[in-house]
């Protein structure tokens, strides 16, 4: 079955050496969320593009969140996340730490609901942006499965990914586990033709 990849970005976007930004030309059909502002992130505005992004799509939605993006995933719209088949939740920001920038300080306090889709939680033991403890308990909170990896920061174009292959592994897990717990249409059944009374 089709599924529709949704990239969502973080705070201040997904430069051209992002595993993001590569995976756009890599992943068939992906869409890209583009925020009207993405250096003065504003919670309400965020959430709304990317549920509008959903609304549209054609096909079962797997989420590619990366920092800030997994925090709106997160806060979806309930009748939305019927047509998530699941999300990749890469390095969430813990936009509750006592040093995070004023202008993430909005999208507290962070989502803790469990999601309804099936998700994975990659998180980095040096995360300058959420300590790993952190990411587990999300994970926890959100019924997310967890993958860590060892001293790769923030999980963006400074840790030195390129495409990100073994990030692409864990998608593809992702994407099958997804596929197998979407119930396909039931076939439709050609209308009885009504025969006339003799």
């Amino acid at each position: 079955m089709r599924l529709q990849p949704i990239i969502v970005p973080g705070w201040k976007n997904s430069g051209p050496e992002h595993w993001q930004s590569r995976w756009v030309s890599v992943l068939p059909h992906a869409v890209r969320i583009e925020q009207r502002d993405w250096e003065n992130p504003e919670p309400a505005q965020w959430v709304s593009t990317l549920a509008g992004e959903v609304d549209r799509a054609r096909a079962p939605v797997l989420i590619v969140a990366h920092s800030l993006g997994c925090l709106i995933t997160a806060c979806l719209p309930v009748p939305l996340r019927a047509k998530v088949a699941g999300a990749l939740l890469v390095a969430p920001a813990d936009v509750e730490r006592p040093d995070a920038p004023a202008c993430l300080r909005g999208f507290a306090p962070i989502s803790r609901q469990s999601l309804p889709f099936q998700s994975v939680v990659v998180a980095s033991d040096d995360d300058p942006y959420c300590a790993l403890e952190r990411a587990r308990a999300f994970a926890e909170d959100w019924g997310s499965r967890i993958v860590v990896l060892s001293g790769a920061g923030h999980i963006n174009a400074e840790s030195g990914l390129a495409d990100w292959p073994d990030g692409l592994k864990i998608f593809a897990a992702l994407r099958r586990r997804a596929a197998w717990r979407i119930t396909t249409p039931a076939p439709r059944i050609p209308p009885v033709p009504i025969c006339g009374m003799f």
